[in-house]
């Protein structure tokens, strides 16, 4: 391959990122490095993350109170970040990032919060959430590294996360028949 093809692919690659990363509403992240895609089971699960692509990369806030959880995802360390196709469901393409933690109310974070802010969805504290953002929770920016990683064989499948939100009681017994109704006899 000569350079010129090379330049090429790496412009191709970046704008796959770009594109399909503003284009999904979530993106699956996997702190802990590249390493961790060929090597299951090692690092955090991957993680369904909202995000909004502002100033060329992946940005996303969490690990606060009603935020969502941000595991294995620290200041200076890399993640695996995996998009969907908005259209099919399919995975599109993985790409690998390093983790930029940005200080509460720095001009980069004023900025990066002001575009998260119009993308969350039922804050329950409106106006006061990016005051509430910088004493409670992490702003980070997931930044490209120019690597795509090649898709996988396999499914990836993995069990859930285990969440104090999931219930698993009987059913009460008036709801089949609230739901199907009473037979009739004949």
């Amino acid at each position: 391959m000569t350079a010129d093809s090379l330049a090429a692919d790496a412009l191709l690659d970046r704008a796959l990122v770009e594109e399909a990363t503003r284009k999904s509403g979530l993106i699956w992240v996997r702190g802990d490095g590249v390493a961790t895609l060929q090597g299951r089971g090692q690092g955090a699960p991957s993680r369904a993350l909202w995000h909004v692509w502002h100033d060329g990369a992946a940005c996303v806030v969490g690990d606060g109170p009603g935020e969502q959880p941000l595991p294995g995802l620290t200041a200076g360390g890399s993640a695996v970040v995996t998009v969907r196709s908005k259209d099919k469901g399919g995975r599109l393409v993985s790409w690998a990032a390093s983790v930029v933690e940005l200080a509460p109310e720095s001009p980069e974070w004023e900025a990066t919060v002001s575009e998260l802010k119009g993308k969350r969805l039922n804050a329950r504290d409106g106006e006061a959430m990016p005051a509430r953002w910088a004493r409670e929770c992490r702003v980070l920016r997931l930044r490209p590294t120019g690597t795509t990683l090649p898709l996988p064989d396999d499914d990836l499948a993995e069990a859930p996360v285990p969440t104090p939100a999931t219930t698993r009681q009987p059913i009460p017994a008036a709801v089949p028949r609230l739901l199907f109704g009473r037979r009739k006899r004949k």
